[in-house]
């Protein structure tokens, strides 16, 4: 059984959150979609490393491409949920989250003939301020959760949570499973190198031996990455030079540097991984209230 879980944000290049108030949603049907052939690379990477992969898709994805979602499905990987349209949880409010997940949750089990377990925030945008999506999540039917990043970050995090997979006690009885993202211990600092950006800044080198470390104790990884970070080719948008940094920054190294990780481990869909753990071990169980202190 592989402990290492891979994952891709199934969303085109124009959907991050780095352009909300650059791109208006209006325009986005308008923008040329690469969403298709940046996936295809993907997934040819994927076979020549013999590894599966979680797709955390925008519904808004799978209503404009659903072939793509059935190819994906048909190639042995996961189809989970990443929202509708990579609105952020803590903007939604309860009531517009819960419709955002059912209509995103619709698309996709439409797409792939399916039902969708799996579920991870545009952004990582579960925070301490945004915890009472969890038991909404469990109500729509969803059994884990991949959106708590252990890290500070201005969007998203919360810090000190757990580094390991755990079962999130609810008030109401229920509980629901939470794959954080991977961080590394480097000294004194938690390191993130659970993908995305983090392939793309750390250096080639200490990303790879912090996550070989990880692997080599034994502990559950989980890896990510987004379809527009192997196409350096994606038309420029006209942003800040913060922008511009954090989302054009070494596109053209990405592909490289994941298929050094996917050659080195082993990697699964997290809804496999995280059934493997709890058979082998059980999770560890944390109140929600103890992740609000």
């Amino acid at each position: 059984m592989s402990a290492n879980a891979l994952s891709v944000d199934l969303e085109e290049y124009f959907q991050v959150s780095n352009f909300d108030g650059v791109i208006e949603r209006e325009r986005w049907d308008s923008l040329p979609s690469r969403v298709a052939d940046q996936t295809e690379r993907l997934l040819d990477l994927f076979d020549a490393c013999a590894c599966r992969a979680t797709f955390f898709a925008l519904g808004w994805v799978a209503e404009r491409h659903p072939q793509l979602l059935r190819r994906i499905a048909e190639r042995g990987h996961e189809i989970a949920c990443h929202g509708f349209g990579h609105e952020l949880v803590y903007t939604l409010g309860p009531d517009r989250f819960r419709d955002d997940v059912r209509r995103a949750r619709a698309a996709l089990a439409d797409a792939v003939g399916a039902p969708i377990s799996g579920y991870r925030a545009p952004s990582y945008s579960i925070t301490r301020d945004s915890l009472w999506a969890l038991p909404i999540l469990v109500e729509e039917g969803f059994a884990y959760d991949s959106s708590i990043f252990p890290v500070r970050h201005p969007r998203y995090g919360i810090p000190g949570f757990a580094r390991r997979p755990v079962r999130i006690e609810l008030a109401n009885g229920t509980s629901i499973r939470e794959f954080p993202l991977t961080t590394a211990r480097v000294g004194p600092v938690w390191l993130p190198i659970a993908g995305g950006a983090y392939l793309r800044f750390l250096p080639g080198p200490l990303h790879r031996w912090a996550f070989r470390r990880l692997v080599r104790a034994g502990e559950p990884t989980l890896l990510y990455v987004h379809p527009w970070e192997i196409d350096p080719e994606q038309p420029r948008q006209r942003v800040g030079w913060q922008v511009r940094v954090n989302h054009y920054h070494n596109l053209g190294r990405t592909e490289r540097r994941l298929e050094a990780l996917l050659r080195e481990h082993r990697f699964a869909p997290l809804g496999e991984v995280l059934e493997g753990l709890e058979a082998a071990s059980g999770l560890p169980r944390v109140p929600l209230e103890a992740m609000a202190a």
